[in-house]
């Protein structure tokens, strides 16, 4: 599964188990509150998880793309230089997200 397509699974599952929870609450049934709070709980688990290696990777894409561009500059390898560019600010999206 793509980081997109569980990103949004994850968060549909979230609300879903928060909506368990509400009508659990509404209907006096612990067990389904119960299920709800569990699946939220998981869901928002999932979710931090991936937030966290997404801003991990994030990283390494600044660290690579600074290394690219001061290795470009001293050599002058406009192509380097460039390719730099591109993963610093890629490694500043992804740690934003």
């Amino acid at each position: 599964m793509s980081n997109i397509a569980a990103k949004i699974s994850n968060t549909m599952s979230y609300y879903i188990g928060s909506a368990k929870e509400v009508v659990g609450e509404k209907l006096g049934s612990p067990e389904m509150v119960a299920s709800g709070v569990a699946q939220r709980t998981q869901a928002d688990n999932v979710l931090r998880e991936a937030a966290a290696k997404t801003h991990v990777e994030g990283h390494g894409h600044n660290v690579e793309g600074q290394a690219q561009k001061k290795v470009g500059s001293l050599t002058g390898d406009k192509t380097m230089y460039a390719k730099g560019e591109v993963n610093d600010a890629i490694g500043n999206i992804q740690r934003s997200v």
